[in-house]
């Protein structure tokens, strides 16, 4: 919820999750009457009986909890105060339905596409899917066709825009071409961050699972560096995958350059409201998420997203600590990832501050 908006307060029970629920409120007014000690009897003189019925259809898509209604009375949507924070506790208003994505977030893993999402939810205009949905990029969901995906989607409102999220999708072969084939207006986002540092988050990721699975791993610096050569091993995933401008042609040689937004994920960490700004112009909503929804979580060290009642965190393996990297080995890779930057760069008509090799330094 957004500040300067009058929203109205809604209490409601415990819903079941069935297609559609009726819940409907009694008012009476009525005089009572005591006979004996302990028993009450409706008193047969009452003069009238108010009954007012106020009935909602509404669906619950999520897990049974208490929480708060709220209507945005200035743009006249309706979320849940709790589903704001917390995306997959859902409910439904009449003249919502799910619909197909207007908007998609298509990577990059590891460059901050969770909290981009997050702080996009914030806005009363726009409904995120909970989960990433992999429809694109996984043949056993695509082949389930558009209206499986559709359904996979939150209900929204008419001036409602649907993002989905997928981090994958950046770099699969033919998702641009499927994505295009659904909706040829689509916008897509992508967020980008300094390459060598995407890449050891994206190890620190795969080393957290693997120590939780008691497995073996090797370090960062034997995967990132090739043993006989010694040079950079581009066949190390973590490594391809921060080549941005070879994923990022695909994309633009299906999509025009303006359908395509570039988020700094660097900056989303320092600065949130600028890019989220940004992002708000690329999708014509109005300034709605503001400082009052962001706060800088000391304890963390990183921002949060909170409401009127509530404050939400990315959960703990969201910002991990990263292993340390022989510095001869962050130079290496961020020598190697110069010239791709560069290609990036003129391809997207911005720069971004990421740091250079020791050698250009000096």
């Amino acid at each position: 919820m957004t500040p300067g908006s009058e929203k109205t307060l809604v209490p409601y029970a415990q819903l079941n999750a069935a297609e559609h629920v009726t819940v409907t409120k009694v008012a009476s007014r009525s005089s009572y009457m005591t006979f004996g000690k302990s028993r009450l009897f409706v008193s047969g003189t009452f003069l009238s009986v108010l009954l007012v019925f106020v009935v909602l259809s509404v669906v619950y898509t999520g897990s049974s909890s208490n929480g708060l209604l709220c209507v945005d009375s200035k743009t006249h949507t309706t979320v849940q105060n709790n589903s704001v924070l917390h995306p997959e506790m859902r409910i439904r208003f009449r003249g919502t339905k799910r619909r197909l994505p207007q908007c998609i977030i298509i990577g990059v893993r590891k460059c901050g596409t969770r909290a981009l999402l997050e702080f996009l939810n914030l806005h009363p205009q726009i409904q995120v899917a909970a989960q990433e949905i992999h429809f694109f990029d996984e043949e056993d969901n695509y082949d389930l066709g558009l209206e499986w995906y559709r359904k996979k989607m939150p209900f929204s409102f008419p001036n409602q825009i649907t993002i989905e999220k997928s981090p994958s999708y950046f770099i699969t072969d033919g998702v641009p071409e499927k994505i295009y084939h659904m909706n040829s207006s689509v916008k897509i986002i992508a967020i980008f961050r300094d390459p060598t540092t995407r890449a050891i988050s994206d190890y620190a990721q795969i080393l957290d699972h693997k120590r939780s699975k008691n497995k073996t791993y090797h370090t960062f610096e034997e995967l990132a560096i090739d043993e006989e050569s010694g040079l950079v091993n581009t066949k190390y995933k973590a490594i391809r995958i921060s080549v941005y401008h070879r994923f990022l042609q695909r994309w633009f040689e299906v999509f025009d350059s303006k359908q395509i937004h570039i988020v700094d994920g660097d900056r989303l960490i320092t600065d949130p409201l600028s890019e989220i700004s940004n992002v708000e112009n690329f999708l014509g909503l109005d300034h709605r998420v503001t400082e009052n929804n962001i706060h800088f979580n000391e304890s963390k060290g990183f921002y949060c997203m909170r409401n009127e009642t509530q404050e939400k965190c990315l959960k703990s393996s969201k910002g991990r600590k990263h292993p340390s990297v022989s510095p001869d080995v962050l130079d290496k890779l961020q020598r190697f990832f110069q010239p791709h930057n560069q290609q990036l760069f003129e391809m997207i008509g911005r720069t971004f501050n990421w740091p250079a090799p020791r050698a250009m330094l000096q």
